[in-house]
């Protein structure tokens, strides 16, 4: 954002000091001064000059020799390489001996054996413009000047400091030059207020020439309309063309060019529609329709979305995008006589998401993404546009259309003096807070019941709803520079968070099964998911490194069978594998920003399903895990028959099972692959650790071994249910250590093999008592789920 010290005066006056102390106020409020300039200084040396003659240069035909008049009424040669001039323009002309803006000196010099005695200026050169196809002409705006009158003077620029700054996203108010002079204005002191805007109106109601509706209040917070008759599309006047032009805006017309020039100097972006193309002057703020498609100002057709926001006309036709751009059925025209102008609130994260959807940032759509004034300052933004369109012979309606939407809240922000202070390191008194306040615009009153504060958010500063954010305005005002430097107390080092214990635990128990820990990029290639079996709706990245790295992963598993196939392609064999690290989910909903959480996956090449289920248990009792439950289902990414989902305490926290051949097959892969994947963050922040002690037998145990054949409907887990009951306090451990299909099991059978351990804490078992354990867990599974034990 750049400010003009002139411009700033014209809201405060008593702006005063050395414009460097002035830069460095500036820096201290937040508002970084990246680049200070004197402008007027850099064109001094400029002068007007008349052309008298042209004539092709004998020895150049992209040189011509041109003489110009630079007031002393003789005739000047000089060599141009521009053809655009005609004998009796007026041009800038830099003498001999004079400095241009950049630092070149002119000299006398020769181009193909001609001399050239100065050099005629584009506006580039002069600092004035981005036009360098052509000499700059003036003979319209120089209309009275005689040759030789110093072009500043010419083009009414005087002596001025731009301060080029540095405007974050959590400053929206100062995105104008009424809202950086109100910052300056309350460091210095000094008063600050608001030029008088006011404009003759016409007796014609606009009520009767248009109207609006807002069908999506949550979109469009307040929607302000003006008719403006016999609108006359020109030139603008230099000195706010020079303004524009200081700024950084290219001037283009009357019209366009008061458009910006409001919205640089109040902050309040607007649209003007010519009001012959809009069906009886209605329009409608909605949300696109899936797929509708508009043609916007820069003649490219865009397709819409939902989350979109449209202006339409009567018929409903989409006639602009909301907040980013109008479309090119609407625009202005040089035949335009009646405008329909248009100022609005618009809801920041909506206008966000269209803008990074389209990729079509602009000036405006970045002050409605950080929040406009929804207050006073719209109905100040409009009269100053009538102001000024007025003074062209144009007139405005009587009236205005005033439609209300969705706005934010403006209930009382509480301060409390001691946590200000206790935040900053300061010890400011109740009375000093509402000062700092009360002069950036702050509503301030005192809490009845208590020393705390009640502070009331102005309108232009909607992105400020905490405690901890007016502390942030508290600290500018009273300036970071006057807080003392303190070395804050740490914690004790070395202390661990109860989640940093854990996942270390989880590290240690996952090498201590014999796996290796692997760190691969958070970041995929297009189509990786899709590999996988999994959804494409992924997060993107706008500015990846490379493009093989521009999608943010949603599982571990790309990454894993990467590192497998990278592992087999060079002979390693099976591998153990294991990784930490962040996945990032799509966002859902109306929710702006994306999720992110820690997970956990294991990957055992050369081994079926069962390998990855006693990873689990290991972790499980590592970790006191409640309440484990495997629940069979489809898993996007695994084998449909050999997959389920991990619950704890009724949550589902994860997947296990087998990688889907098809995905092992995409990856080059051969043989099985176990997989194993959970939130780490839910599993170590819901109910864990919590164990139960029994007493170490030191009777001896009976181990038995078991072999059920059961249908491949029937899941190890409910065998593994049943036996657990059936075998009551003496059953003190169970292992499923085969599972056969094959010879002697029927099709659509399998075998699974469980090892039970018996044993008491107070007695050695009798042959007898195991006996009738074993009997009892028989018949509970081949009861439960028609097994037969297989011998």
């Amino acid at each position: 954002m750049k400010v003009l010290l002139s411009w700033l005066r014209e809201f405060a006056p008593d702006i005063a000091g050395d414009p460097v102390e002035l830069g460095e106020r500036l820096s201290g409020l937040g508002l970084a001064v990246e680049a200070m300039t004197i402008t007027g200084e850099a064109i001094r040396d400029i002068v007007l000059a008349r052309v008298l003659e042209l004539s092709p240069h004998p020895d150049a035909d992209k040189i011509q020799i041109v003489q110009v008049d630079a007031g002393d009424g003789e005739a000047l040669q000089v060599c141009c390489g521009a053809f655009n001039m005609a004998v009796g323009d007026l041009v800038p002309f830099a003498p001999i001996g004079s400095t241009m803006p950049d630092g070149m000196e002119i000299g006398r010099r020769k181009m193909r054996g001609q001399w050239s005695n100065g050099m005629c200026c584009s506006a580039r050169e002069l600092e004035l413009g981005d036009d360098h196809e052509g000499i700059m002409i003036l003979t319209a705006s120089a209309h009275g000047f005689a040759p030789g009158t110093p072009i500043a003077e010419v083009l009414g620029i005087e002596a001025d400091v731009l301060w080029d700054l540095e405007v974050n996203a959590n400053r929206p108010d100062a995105m104008s030059v009424a809202g950086v002079a109100r910052d300056l204005a309350a460091s210095l002191g000094v008063p600050f207020s608001f030029p008088d805007y006011t404009a003759t109106e016409s007796a014609e109601s606009v009520g009767a020439l248009a109207s609006v509706e807002i069908v999506d209040p949550t979109l469009c917070g307040r929607f302000l309309a003006r008719v403006i008759r016999n609108v006359t599309v020109g030139a603008s006047p230099a000195w706010l063309a020079n303004r524009l032009t200081a700024l950084g805006m290219r001037p283009i017309n009357s019209v366009v060019d008061i458009s910006n020039f409001v919205m640089l100097e109040l902050g309040q972006p607007n649209h003007a529609y010519d009001l012959a193309t809009v069906p009886g002057g209605a329009l409608r703020v909605r949300r696109a329709v899936e797929g509708e498609t508009l043609t916007t100002l820069d003649g490219v057709e865009r397709t819409l979305t939902g989350i979109d926001g449209v202006i339409a006309d009567r018929t409903d036709r989409a006639i602009g995008i909301a907040g980013v751009m109008g479309g090119a059925d609407t625009e202005i025209s040089d035949v335009t006589t009646d405008v329909l102008l248009e100022m609005a609130w618009w809801d920041p994260p909506s206008i966000s998401r269209t803008v990074k959807r389209l990729n079509l940032p602009s000036e405006a759509s970045v002050r409605y993404r950080r929040g406009v004034d929804y207050g006073d300052n719209m109905d100040r933004a409009m009269r100053r546009f009538l102001q000024l369109i007025v003074q062209t012979g144009a007139v405005g309606t009587g009236g205005q259309i005033d439609e209300i939407g969705a706005l934010p809240s403006r209930e009382p922000v509480h301060i409390r003096p001691t946590k200000v202070n206790g935040l900053l390191g300061t010890r400011l008194s109740a009375e000093e807070i509402t000062g700092y306040l009360s002069a950036l615009g702050f509503e301030v009153s005192a809490e009845p019941a208590a020393d705390d504060l009640a502070v009331v958010v102005p309108t232009w500063r909607w992105d400020t709803t905490t405690e901890t954010d007016v502390t942030e305005e508290i600290a500018r005002m009273h300036g970071y520079e006057n807080i003392a430097h303190t070395v804050p107390k740490g914690d004790q080092v070395g202390h661990l968070t109860a989640y940093q214990a854990d996942r270390r635990t989880v590290r240690q128990v996952l090498v201590g099964v014999g796996c290796d820990e692997t760190q691969p990029m958070p970041f995929l290639a297009p189509g990786d998911l899709e590999r996988c079996g999994l959804a494409e709706d992924a997060i993107t990245l706008t500015n990846p490194l490379v493009a093989e790295e521009s999608v943010l992963r949603t599982s571990l598993l790309p990454g894993q069978l990467k590192a497998v196939a990278y592992n087999q392609s060079h002979r390693v064999g099976d591998v153990r594998l294991f990784e930490l690290g962040h996945i990032y989910p799509p966002s859902t909903g109306d929710q702006l920003l994306p999720d992110e959480h820690e997970a956990m996956a294991v990957c055992l090449s050369g081994r079926d399903a069962t390998a990855a289920v006693e990873v689990l248990t290991v972790l499980g009792d590592a970790l006191a895990f409640p309440d484990i439950e495997l629940r069979h289902t489809a898993i996007a990414g695994l084998h449909p028959t050999r997959s389920a989902e991990v619950v704890i305490v009724g949550q589902v926290r994860g997947a296990v099972g087998e990688v889907d051949p098809a995905v092992l097959e995409a990856y080059g892969i051969e043989g099985r692959v176990a997989w194993l994947e959970l939130n780490l963050e839910a599993v170590l922040e819901g109910p864990h650790g919590s164990r139960t002690y029994t007493p170490v037998s030191k009777f001896p145990s009976s181990d038995i071994d078991l072999a059920f054949v059961v249908p491949d409907s029937v899941r190890a887990l409910d065998v593994r249910g049943a036996l657990v009951e059936a075998g009551g306090p003496l059953l003190v451990e169970l292992q499923l250590f085969d599972v056969y299909r094959g010879t002697g099991v029927d099709q659509g059978f399998r075998s699974l093999a469980y090892r039970l351990r018996f044993q008491a804490t107070d007695r050695t078992l009798t042959d007898a008592e195991v006996g009738e354990a074993r009997a009892a867990c028989i018949a509970a599974v081949e009861t439960a789920h028609g097994a037969t034990l297989r011998s």
